[in-house]
Parts: structure tokens; sequence; C-alpha cells
């Protein structure tokens, strides 16, 4: 009688594929190199100098934006922000040709705490869309610039410094602010100190100069970002 062989056990063996080769990066800087444009805000006290800081950034080539001119053309233009302005403060807040008066809107406001707050919630939200799908649009372009800064007045205040990579801080002593400005009211109790800020900035100035001064100052500062 013949015996059955047993087959065997063994797996066969597989043949060994290729190695696979490794797509390249679309972009191989990208590791090594910062998101641009670099977001920079700058914020400080009423009449430390930032407006003047950020037409500085401009002047050297930075792209700037200004929040305080981001609320002055929502009260302008926004149809929705008209309704619910003068729904909350009334119909004095406009002049002859029904637009909104900042100067009788502000005269409300300043003088009331919790009136002002509620301007700051009905506006800071849209001016933070607004600042932000700006700088999307900058980083979309074919050569994007290398820094983009926005001024920020309540930047700490709203939590807002998580949405920039860095943060210029503007102040100026008391007497230096009051010859700048007249300014008494419910902007002022709200604001961190000056000290709080600068602890937390990047980069801090006391703008109790020149413009020349400060010009420096800002060509420092876009010397030592990324």
């Amino acid at each position: 009688m013949r015996r059955l062989r047993r087959k065997s056990l063994r797996r066969p063996r597989r043949k060994k594929s290729p190695p696979r080769r490794r797509k390249p990066s679309p972009n191989p800087l990208r590791t090594t190199l910062p998101p641009r444009p670099v977001a920079v805000a700058i914020t400080g006290g009423i009449g430390a100098g930032k407006s003047e800081a950020l037409k500085a950034f401009a002047r050297r080539g930075a792209a700037v934006a200004s929040s305080d001119e981001i609320v002055h053309r929502l009260l302008a233009e926004d149809e929705e922000v008209r309704r619910e302005v003068v729904e909350r403060f009334g119909p004095q807040v406009l002049d002859g040709s029904g637009a909104i008066d900042r100067t009788a809107l502000g005269r409300i406001v300043f003088a009331d705490r919790e009136r002002l707050d509620a301007l700051e919630a009905l506006l800071h939200p849209r001016v933070v869309r607004e600042y932000l799908a700006w700088r999307e649009e900058l980083g979309r372009r074919p050569d994007p610039p290398r820094v983009a800064v926005v001024e920020v007045p309540l930047l700490y205040e709203t939590g807002g410094e998580r949405r920039f990579d860095k943060v210029v801080v503007i102040t100026a002593p008391p007497e230096v602010r009051a010859a700048r400005t007249e300014v008494a009211d419910a902007r002022e109790e709200r604001l961190l100190p000056d000290e709080e800020k600068v602890r937390r900035a990047d980069f801090a100035y006391v703008n109790d100069g020149s413009l020349d001064g400060l010009d420096r100052f800002v060509g420092e500062v876009l010397e030592r970002l990324p």
C-alpha cells in the first residue's frame, strides 16, 4: 500500500515588493519657515501712540489694519449694526441724514460702563471676523506680505492675544498721554495696567520721545521677527 505524503505546512514565500517612493512634500520649506504673514498685534493705553506705531510698520512694508477703522466702517456701512445700535441706544444716535453719529454715540457709551460693554458686545465679534478674514486673504496671495499688523486697543482685556504670533505694547507716562488726549471716561476703567501688558508682551516701547525713536523701535521689531 502506498503511503500518502503530507503536504508541507510552510507558507509560500511572498515576493518582495519594490520599496515605496515617498511623494515629495508640496512645500519642502513648510516645516522650517513660519506661515506668512506673521501676525502681530499692537496694543496699549489711550494716547500711548498705537496709531503712530501702526503707521511706522506700514512705512516699513508691513500690511496693516486698525480695529478702530473697522469699527468706523461697520457703523457707517453695516445696516444690521446700524439697526441694532438704534434699538439699543435710541434714535438720538442718528444724525440728520439717518447715519450713526459717532460723537453722539460716544457721549452715551463713554459715560456709562454698562452701555459701553453692550456696544463692545455688538461690535467686537464683527471686528475680529473682519481682521481675521483680511489676514486670511493676505495669506492666500501668491506673494503674501511677511508681516500683518493689527492695532487692537483691548487685546488683553478681551483675550485676543491668542489670535496673534507676537504682541507689541506701546506705553507712555500719564502726563504724556494726558497731553495727547483728554480722556477720563469708562474706557480707562477697564484697561489692564501698563505693567501687566508689558509683562505679557513680546515687545514693549515707552513712547515718550520722538517719532524717530518709535520708528527705530519698529525697525528693530521687524528685524527680530521670524
